[in-house]
């Protein structure tokens, strides 16, 4: 199905703009995730750093509602009512993608809840790790979606998986742990918001993977009878 959806994007000059604009709303929520990132584990937000999220933000929801704009114009037209599914898929995606935009917002917000740095021991190791694995995810993303690389997107796939169930152990960890109550609530946020991002990330992913009617599922079964019918 993305295959089709991206051909017809090189072929189909209408349809080539959506693909643009679906691009920069990609490129968009990345850099969102990597200055959200900083803010939450720098435990501070600089007022340009706010205005800077809000604005990437803006952009997003503008993309999402031109590309949604497109995609009504151009089926309202009889002879192009055969790149539905396409369009269909396309709608989806661009929910997923402006979800993540939402969610970074929340994780640079997170730091409202303490004061003071993050402690250096484990638990802020590994969700120093999640986020590592969520922004290289995030990276590699557009490079996959683009070149339709099944192969590639099926280990994305499983590393993301990983690491929600990273994010939910975690959750679990901090709220057995002896934190104080304002950093326990920052960091099973920030914990909760990297799995939110991640699991919107892999929504993309399975784009490449799946058909539209299976879209945002990616059972490991599935995936595993999806290898062997290819």
């Amino acid at each position: 199905m993305l295959r089709e959806l991206l051909s017809i994007f090189r072929a189909n000059e209408p349809l080539a703009e959506m693909g643009q604009n679906f691009a920069a709303m990609l490129s968009l929520t990345q850099q969102m995730t990597i200055q959200a990132g900083e803010v939450f584990f720098r435990m501070d937000a600089t007022p340009e750093e706010r205005t800077a999220l809000f604005k990437r933000d803006v952009q997003v929801n503008k993309l999402e509602r031109a590309i949604r704009k497109q995609v009504i114009a151009h089926l309202s037209i009889s002879g192009n009512r055969a790149s539905l599914p396409y369009c269909l898929l396309l709608v989806s995606l661009v929910k997923d993608v402006e979800r993540i935009g939402d969610y970074t917002k929340n994780l640079a917000e997170a730091p409202e809840y303490y004061e003071g740095p993050l402690p250096d021991d484990a638990t802020i190791a590994e969700l120093r790790e999640i986020r590592s694995g969520v922004e290289t995810a995030f990276a590699a993303t557009s490079a996959v979606f683009e070149a339709s690389d099944r192969e590639r997107t099926l280990v994305l796939i499983r590393q993301g998986r990983d690491l929600t169930h990273r994010c939910d152990l975690l959750v679990e960890r901090i709220s057995r742990g002896d934190y104080p109550a304002s950093l326990t609530t920052a960091t099973v946020l920030g914990a909760r918001y990297y799995k939110r991002i991640a699991a919107h990330i892999l929504n993309v992913l399975s784009s490449v993977v799946m058909p539209l009617h299976k879209l945002d599922y990616y059972d490991e079964s599935e995936l595993e009878e999806d290898d062997s019918e290819t």
